[in-house]
């Protein structure tokens, strides 16, 4: 075994565990003053960055079951966020979009999010700046590569945010 790797391994574990939960404790705060839960905003952001969406594709990219992914977006179309359209090719299933209003509560609740972490930033080096989405997003993705989220076992690689 290779004591340093185990060492750095832990030591990953502790940092990333106190990001997310600090994180999550941002996101409920910050996002439930909007009226929609956490779920939902992420559901909002999944339809807003793909354009448009299946059930089935919202509830991999969220890593949630189809049942519970219909009540997140159920909720957000009751509030006028999320609307439904025939798909094009499968008349069985229907594609989900932000509406107008949806795209507008995500560009409000995405602002202040953006204007924390821009705050956040301020206070490191431009280097660590520059570089820290770049581990982030490698570290999201070894993660994403060994998941089993997905309901058919595959992994869905979600859509990317515009550079």
């Amino acid at each position: 075994m290779n004591a340093e790797l185990d060492r750095q391994a832990r030591e990953l574990q502790d940092a990333l565990g106190e990001f997310i939960r600090l994180y999550q404790l941002r996101d409920r705060d910050r996002i439930c003053c909007h009226d929609v839960s956490v779920s939902q905003c992420y559901a909002l952001d999944v339809l807003v960055r793909r354009d448009r969406a299946t059930l089935n594709e919202v509830a991999a990219e969220l890593c949630l079951d189809k049942s519970t992914a219909s009540r997140v977006i159920g909720a957000l179309e009751r509030k006028g966020y999320v609307a439904r359209a025939s798909h094009p090719s499968d008349r069985r299933a229907v594609l989900l979009a932000a509406t107008p209003a949806g795209r507008r509560l995500h560009a409000r609740i995405n602002d202040g999010l953006v204007a924390e972490s821009r705050d956040i930033l301020a206070a490191f080096p431009v280097t660590v700046r520059e570089t820290a989405p770049a581990l982030i997003r490698r570290l999201a993705g070894a993660v994403r590569d060994r998941s089993s989220c997905a309901t058919d076992g595959r992994v869905a690689a979600p859509a990317r945010r515009p550079a």
